[in-house]
């Protein structure tokens, strides 16, 4: 089972340095992430997305988990990603994940303008060592889970349903 884990904070830069952070922490094999990604919401409201992916991730389908993700909890296309035929197909799934609306809510809730949130999937993580590093950076902490099964519904959507072929 892995974990989606958002870390919010009160402003525009935070989330970089604690992405940083994870990174480090993922080459000292503290943490396993799949992917981690961090959303900045300026003072006018604009969202802005990065993101890395783990070696054994699948960077591109990372990078479509976390423009469907992002496009749910915000409403906002992002990374470049066009609206077609099959992306309400596919944002239904991702909906009917174990994402639950509280969580999204929540999350909503803590990206307001000014501010911004990493965001990690975690496979494993070594939580002493994890919760020291990451403490410098404080934040406001969300955690939700995805069920294997949930796991390879979303990786079926992005990959158009061969995910379980691979």
């Amino acid at each position: 089972m892995a974990d989606l884990i958002a870390i919010g904070y009160p402003d525009e830069t935070t989330a970089d340095a604690a992405a940083d952070e994870a990174r480090r922490l993922a080459s000292d094999l503290i943490i396993q992430p799949d992917s981690i990604a961090v959303i900045v919401r300026d003072q006018d409201g604009s969202y802005h997305v990065h993101t890395t992916h783990h070696a054994v991730g699948g960077g591109a389908v990372w990078g479509m988990f976390w423009g469907f993700l992002f496009g749910l909890l915000f409403f906002i296309p992002v990374l470049g990603m066009a609206v077609g035929a099959g992306m309400g197909a596919m944002m239904g799934k991702v909906a009917k994940t174990s994402i639950d609306k509280q969580f999204q809510d929540q999350v909503r809730g803590l990206v307001q303008p000014g501010t911004s949130a990493l965001f990690l999937v975690l496979e494993k993580v070594t939580p002493d060592k994890a919760v020291e590093a990451m403490s410098k950076y404080g934040g406001t902490v969300l955690k939700t889970s995805l069920s294997k099964e949930d796991e390879r519904e979303l990786q079926d959507a992005l990959h158009g349903g061969q995910a379980a072929a691979q």
